[in-house]
């Protein structure tokens, strides 16, 4: 069993208590500590002064009225892991992040009580994301998740794979998800064909005739499978489907996210610079707008 807690950030909305559910179940499935944290940032806004911030004295950390009402939701329920709250103090993406590289999992809402309600991102998720050193998972707020269309059953986990950039880490994090939530593993690879070959049907974009698809679709099969086949082997209680498909891989993605219950993505991208927040174009388009629950692997 990993030693490490799952961890959660909370700041008291309604995003933050769908992510706090979310890590609750995480826990559960790992056998895990939750570590329950809220970062107070009021005494960060109160000094005006650029650069690098001074070391200030604090007093001693105590349980936040935040925390308090975390704990008044979890008072009484039989369902509960192990679990701590935590106080930090600091400003608000960095200090979130970092409770990533002492954790297994991190969790976070999509949006907090920060900047404005249209925003689709908050910008600690989106730093967590970027940055954070164990697997992020990003809850969508409440409006994009009322759109998810669950099938009978345990909804399947997908993960977006190409299969020469996708690293180990992130097939590992889908297979294992997968194996604790009884669930079916979806693996989604897309590549991209001329528009003339390509018809659209309902929410999909498939070839037009089968015989006009490209010879990359069956070599992406033989990829796909080769890529596989280790985890396969490590793990054949996961049922397994594999999908090529000529399409966009970031809209495809989206569109999987309706049905599914996890959205598996890795951090592959090329680092601009240690700081960079950005992360690949597919991950940080499926961050924007998928309707089910994203993690990302770094």
């Amino acid at each position: 069993m990993n030693a490490l807690p799952v961890v959660t950030a909370v700041d008291g909305s309604e995003h933050s208590v769908k992510a706090l559910e979310w890590a609750l179940a995480a826990a559960r499935e790992r056998g895990a500590e939750l570590v329950v944290a809220h970062v107070r940032t009021d005494y960060v806004k109160s000094v005006p002064l650029q650069g690098d911030m001074p070391v200030i004295p604090l007093p001693e950390p105590d349980e936040t009225p935040v925390l308090k009402e975390m704990r008044r939701l979890l008072e009484g329920r039989s369902d509960l892991p192990p679990y701590r709250t935590v106080t930090l103090d600091g400003a608000l993406p960095s200090a979130v992040t970092a409770l990533g590289d002492e954790a297994q999992l991190l969790v976070v809402g999509s949006r907090g009580r920060g900047g404005f309600a249209s925003l689709l991102l908050g910008s600690v998720s989106r730093a967590c994301a970027a940055r954070a050193g164990s697997p992020v998972v990003v809850v969508p707020h409440a409006t994009r998740a009322e759109s998810v269309r669950l099938p009978e059953g345990t909804p399947p986990v997908v993960l977006g794979l190409e299969p020469e950039e996708t690293g180990d880490a992130a097939v590992e994090f889908a297979f294992e998800e997968a194996a604790r939530k009884g669930a079916r593993l979806e693996v989604l690879t897309t590549y991209s064909v001329p528009l003339s070959t390509l018809t659209v049907v309902g929410p999909y974009v498939t070839g037009a005739h089968d015989d006009e698809r490209p010879q990359i679709e069956a070599e992406l099969y033989e990829a796909q499978q080769r890529r596989l086949e280790p985890f396969v082997s490590r793990r054949p209680d996961v049922e397994v489907t594999r999908l090529v498909v000529p399409a966009d891989a970031a809209g495809r993605l989206v569109v999987a996210s309706r049905t599914a219950g996890l959205l598996v993505v890795g951090r592959h991208r090329r680092r601009l610079s240690a700081e960079s927040f950005l992360v690949g174009s597919a991950a940080n388009a499926v961050l924007l707008h998928a309707h089910c629950p994203v993690a990302v692997v770094p």
